[in-house]
């Protein structure tokens, strides 16, 4: 809510929203106290009565104590969740085995129902996903520094071998020994086609499509491609695979048309949230970074959604393209906001 002017302002103080504690404060002048917005009081002040103010100081200042109900001059209610979800990722982080969800929700003073709500709100993330997260990242860590991929599992809090392997595939795109080497083993097929966007690349591994890049030069796409998988066999696309690469300038031509293919999409937990809630957006229609937030059941983590969009390696058929800000105006884009606003046009018509 826009709490600019003093009608916006009422209206959160009538609402108790939380969204605009810190923003500003409001004093009663019959009780001579001043709140916070949120403030659960039980007798609803007069608006004749109510007057704003842009800090704790200033309301002081005019002759008002804080409320003790509400304490306006400690950390909001957000901060204090802000605070324990960090101090509870921490403890994630740095324990030989994910705490139970009982055990960070008593440390944060907060039922454990109640704290799941809030750790997913502010990560984008379930505990026991940012905890698979978390250790698969390290693995991915442990695996680069070279020692045998045993020893890099059990370094990463992993109990098991088979605890992680069941799950491995996933989470790094290939199996843990391709991935410390580089993707040695893995073959990898690949083209570039011109088509009235610029140069695309597109390339497969033996699951699906892993990439799909655009831009202006063809040798900058290969040599990008080449530094994802320093090791793997890249190889030119036969026949059968330039196919693959039609129906991709096809669907980049004609949006309408859609782009029905098989995928080998590799990112975290959160990322592959992100990506699949970005299929799911109709062609011809934008939806902002807040949206997608919503959608996928994290309306805090605006800016990782932001994050994840720019981590697509798959252009439009992960359509990140059509997210935008919540003014309407493109904001970034991998590829170039030209190509951006090119394919909202040409879906728009389509």
């Amino acid at each position: 809510m826009n709490t600019e002017t003093d009608e916006a302002k009422w209206q959160a103080v009538v609402q108790k929203d939380q969204a605009a504690d810190g923003t500003f404060y409001y004093s009663v002048k019959t009780t001579g106290v001043y709140c916070r917005p949120s403030c659960a009081t039980t007798r609803p002040a007069l608006r004749k009565n109510v007057a704003f103010h842009d800090s704790p100081e200033e309301a002081e200042k005019a002759g008002f104590r804080a409320c003790r109900r509400c304490a306006p001059k400690g950390p909001t209610l957000a901060e204090e969740h802000a605070a324990a979800v960090a101090k509870a990722c921490r403890a994630i982080e740095t324990a030989e085995e994910p705490p139970a969800l009982d055990i960070l929700a008593k440390t944060a003073g907060m039922s454990s129902y109640h704290f799941h709500r809030v750790f997913k709100a502010i990560t984008g993330l379930t505990p026991k996903a940012y905890a698979v997260a978390h250790r698969a990242r390290r693995v991915r860590e442990e695996l680069a520094k070279g020692g045998t991929v045993t020893e890099a599992i059990y370094e990463s809090g992993f109990n098991s071998n088979g605890r992680f392997y069941a799950k491995s595939a996933e989470t790094l795109g290939m199996t843990p020994t391709r991935f410390r080497k580089g993707g040695t083993g893995t073959t990898i097929r690949f083209a570039v086609a011109e088509g009235s966007l610029g140069s695309v690349l597109v390339a497969a591994s033996d699951q699906g499509v892993c990439a799909i890049s655009l831009g202006d030069d063809p040798d900058a796409l290969v040599r990008e491609l080449q530094d994802r998988f320093p090791k793997a066999e890249l190889i030119g696309g036969d026949e059968e695979f330039e196919r693959t690469v039609a129906q991709v300038i096809g669907f980049i031509e004609a949006p309408k048309t859609g782009l029905d293919l098989p995928l080998d999409v590799r990112g975290t937990a959160f990322q592959q949230k992100v990506w699949q809630a970005l299929r799911e957006i109709p062609a011809g229609s934008t939806v902002s970074y807040a949206d997608v937030a919503q959608r996928i059941g994290a309306p805090k983590a605006v800016r990782a959604v932001a994050q994840a969009c720019a981590a697509n390696s798959l252009a439009v058929a992960i359509p990140c393209h059509r997210v935008v800000r919540n003014d309407g105006n493109l904001s970034g884009y991998r590829w170039g906001v030209q190509r951006k606003s090119a394919l909202l046009e040409r879906e728009a018509v389509g």
